[in-house]
């Protein structure tokens, strides 16, 4: 079955190690600080702290299960690089396959959100004339990006179909 989400004589690129303290980091601090506020104001309304303690240990186990699929799902991240696609695959349980072809590329996005700038991270988007398209890396260094984005951008106008 893994050779049915594995590119043809190419190896996976993966994603950088941080994106993992990333992810981790995010879920550890989302997750009790979100609860947090429903549970003090059940706590305070109706008095009921015993309801408040169990959201917020919800709260924690939840945000401690996040951070362990961190790594998992990080495990799962990776891209190939093809003559004429860009191959990308994740999905820790449910595996997804995308191939892009180059030509039918029209637009390539680099993002970076405060959190992923603080760890030197980005993520390329491709976008092409389909709406379904699942074409995005997150995860990637910053030079990463950028070296993706330059040789992407110059495989698109070079394979262009006239889109």
């Amino acid at each position: 079955m893994d050779e049915l989400f594995a590119p043809p004589t190419y190896e996976w690129q993966r994603l950088s190690p941080r994106y993992v303290t990333l992810r981790q980091l995010s879920a550890l601090l989302f997750w009790p600080l979100v609860l947090t506020i429903p549970a003090v104001l059940i706590g305070l309304v109706w008095n009921l702290w015993w309801v408040a303690g169990l959201i917020w240990l919800a709260a924690v186990l939840i945000a401690l299960d996040r951070a362990w699929f961190g790594r998992k799902s990080w495990r799962s991240w990776g891209y190939a690089e093809r003559d004429d696609h860009l191959y990308i695959t994740h999905g820790a349980w449910f595996r997804h396959l995308t191939a892009v072809p180059y030509g039918r590329m029209q637009l390539v996005e680099v993002e970076s959100g405060p959190l992923e700038r603080a760890f030197g991270l980005a993520t390329v988007t491709l976008k092409t004339a389909s709406p379904d398209t699942d074409a995005r890396i997150p995860g990637l260094s910053a030079s990463d990006a950028t070296q993706l984005r330059d040789r992407i951008t110059e495989l698109g106008e070079s394979r262009s179909s006239g889109l």
